[in-house]
């Protein structure tokens, strides 16, 4: 694939065979970040340019800062898979993918370096800024795919990017000691917890049961927005955060 000029200023280029054209004409509204999940940077940039590969990102963010770009904003990368927001299932038609080079989960996920953040920061704020993307919009891979996905992971650091002006973020409650509705089990308070998962944009369906779906969407809440336990449980705080960032969308009642 040929070169591009960088939309990000800073940004060097590497150009990604891995895209497309936006389907229907759609326009970039949300931002979708993850981590790598790769041992290294250079193996995760090697594999986001490997046509046989058949994934891609918009930007690869380095441990040290570094920004580098492989698909124009323009066009649609191959960065989400099987993903839904709001009902919506081609998520890379919408958004702008943003991997963070990062071992993952499965290779020891250490912290995030300060600089790299500040370097995610720095790239989110003008790509939202560029095209008007909503603080709400600003998520997690995991939020769009749970379950199959868990990046960036329970260790990123939400609030300090909300603090910055990037992103949702409430104060989150504390872990209480309940188990909310009972995993299993079903009922009116079932069905008003899947409803306001639904509504906050993960696509859930209110069966009023808690069933395994339900479990793992509100693990995927709770690695974004709960971070301090991760279990599917939906217990009193995790309830009680989901509540304060429905209050804090704008326009809430």
């Amino acid at each position: 694939m040929r070169g591009f000029a960088p939309d990000h200023a800073g940004a060097r280029v590497s150009a990604s065979p891995n895209c497309g054209a936006r389907r229907g004409g759609r326009r970039p509204d949300a931002l979708i970040l993850h981590y790598t999940g790769m041992a290294s940077g250079r193996a995760a940039a090697q594999r986001l340019c490997d046509p046989q590969a058949e994934v891609s990102a918009h930007y690869l963010v380095e441990e040290d800062g570094r920004i580098v770009q492989m698909v124009r904003e323009a066009d649609r990368a191959w960065h989400a898979g099987r993903a839904c927001w709001h009902g919506e299932a081609d998520v890379n038609s919408l958004s702008i993918g943003v991997e963070i080079v990062n071992p993952g989960h499965d290779l020891g996920y250490p912290d995030f370096p300060a600089r790299q953040i500040d370097a995610v920061i720095a790239l989110g704020l003008d790509i939202a800024r560029r095209h008007a993307i909503p603080a709400a919009r600003v998520l997690a891979h995991s939020d769009v795919a749970p379950g199959r996905k868990v990046d960036p992971g329970e260790k990123f650091p939400w609030a300090r990017l909300a603090a910055a002006g990037l992103g949702h973020w409430v104060e989150p409650a504390p872990p209480a000691d309940d188990t909310g509705p009972a995993a299993g089990g079903g009922g009116a308070a079932v069905a008003a917890l899947q409803r306001d998962l639904a509504r906050y944009g993960y696509c859930l369906a209110q069966s009023g049961r808690y069933d395994e779906r339900t479990a793992t969407v509100v693990a995927a809440f709770q690695r974004h927005f709960r971070p301090a336990r991760v279990d599917g449980v939906a217990d009193g705080g995790t309830q009680a955060t989901l509540r304060r960032l429905l209050a804090a969308l704008p326009g809430a009642a």
